[in-house]
């Protein structure tokens, strides 16, 4: 499992945390900037938001790639041995 995969895991573990955090995060940078980037700030947490979902809904996705009937030509299964 890469590291990405292990990221993806826990975001769709603890999607509400990652939401609260991404919201803090954007709001302490928007103070910190005197809300001179608010709009830009306020597009980069509702991509992270729209991220954290996606990964939320897909969350066992990622430990299924290769098994078979993912997609691949032949089903992706195991060559018989």
């Amino acid at each position: 499992m890469s590291i990405v995969d292990k990221v993806k895991e826990m975001l769709g573990q603890n999607a509400g945390k990652a939401r609260q955090g991404v919201e803090k995060a954007g709001d302490m940078a928007d103070r910190k900037t005197g809300g001179k980037y608010s709009d830009k700030i306020d597009k980069a947490q509702d991509q992270a938001g729209k991220y954290i979902d996606k990964n939320e809904s897909g969350q066992g996705q990622a430990n299924r790639q290769n098994e078979p009937g993912d997609g691949t030509p032949g089903g992706g299964g195991r060559p018989n041995a």
